[in-house]
């Protein structure tokens, strides 16, 4: 039986899912088909520079590979808010690729700074989704918690990609590279398509944009550009106007039905700059904005529940929940209970 090495299965199996991300076309996934095209094409490269060890490989693998945290940022930055990149994250691939082009003239130390790339971008994609004001804006608001355990997966593979070359730096320099390739074939087993998980989780969460008028978005624009200044930590006064709004914005629009109501949605319908109305919140309930709407959603589910027959399914789709679980999850998280026990306690 012939022996594929692991390197090429796995380019295999995310060629694959490339595939079925470019024939789904869905608005939000073309950044993710991108990410996991690179991680095809990096493990690709990774299996043949290890398999034949062409000069041309050697040199294109350190490229790609500086890439992905790059272009792993950019996918959860998106989610946070969109056309977020920034020229600057292109400047260590273009050292990289610099680098490489001159390897055989000053050997410039590669591997230390894509060790630094990885733990960079591992740690800020963990510290992002610890920042309880800083929620993904252009996430529906029903799939933050999956959101934020998505980046958090990210961020960790990166730190984990890091221990790999520090793993491979020590078979180098102690047993001569004669583990590297197996070192190379499970982590790449394990980190990419933990990524590319990843990746699709966020980008399948983000809410499609919204159609606007020019008059809307001019209003909306104005008003970011009135605020964004506004660094200073809002009084509870202010924090209470901007509750208000919303509250007001909720009960009488009743947009929490919106299964794909994020956080940009509620700040362009409210008129107030998303992160004001993340901040306000949780500086007066200690919860993020997911929570309130959430319980918004549940208080409609428990009347429903209380006052008609209709069968859970259809209860969770009208309260504004997308699926199931997360219905579950915030109905036990108010009421400490489930749907039916609810149901029952409440009709005897």
């Amino acid at each position: 039986m012939i022996a594929i090495p692991l390197p090429f299965v796995v380019a295999l199996l995310l060629g694959i899912l490339a595939i079925m991300l470019f024939i789904r076309r869905e608005e939000n996934t073309p950044s993710a088909f991108v990410f996991i095209a690179l991680c095809t094409l990096t493990t690709t490269v990774v299996g043949l520079r290890w398999t034949f060890d062409y000069p041309l490989f050697r040199f294109f693998q350190p490229i790609l590979a500086s890439c992905i945290p790059v272009t792993a940022w950019y996918c959860f930055a998106n989610a946070h808010q969109r056309h977020r990149f920034r020229f600057w994250h292109l400047l260590p691939p273009i050292f990289v690729f610099l680098g490489s082009l001159t390897y055989p003239f000053w050997q410039p130390p590669l591997d230390p700074l894509l060790t630094l790339l990885y733990v960079s971008y591992g740690v800020a994609l963990i510290r992002a989704s610890y920042r309880v004001t800083n929620i993904p804006e252009q996430v529906r608001l029903s799939d933050i918690e999956q959101a934020l355990k998505a980046e958090r997966v990210a961020g960790a593979m990166l730190l984990m990609s890091a221990c790999i070359d520090g793993a491979l730096a020590i078979d180098f320099s102690l047993f001569a590279g004669v583990h590297a390739i197996h070192i190379l074939a499970i982590g790449h087993a394990i980190l990419l398509p933990m990524l590319a998980i990843a990746v699709i989780r966020i980008s399948l969460s983000i809410a499609p944009s919204m159609t606007e008028t020019a008059n809307q978005n001019k209003e909306e624009t104005t008003v970011e550009e009135q605020q964004k200044n506004k660094t200073h930590q809002q009084t509870d006064d202010e924090a209470k106007t901007i509750i208000d709004q919303i509250d007001t914005l909720l009960t009488k629009t009743e947009v929490f039905l919106d299964p794909d109501l994020s956080l940009d949605r509620l700040a362009r319908k409210a008129r107030i700059p998303a992160r004001q109305i993340s901040s306000a919140i949780n500086q007066m309930y200690g919860r993020n904005v997911s929570q309130v709407v959430n319980e918004y959603r549940i208080e409609r589910a428990k009347q429903l529940l209380i006052t008609t027959d209709k069968p859970i399914t259809q209860i969770y789709l009208d309260s504004g929940f997308q699926t199931k679980s997360n219905f579950n999850r915030e109905f036990a998280r108010v009421t400490a209970q489930t749907p039916s026990a609810f149901r029952r306690s409440n009709r005897q």
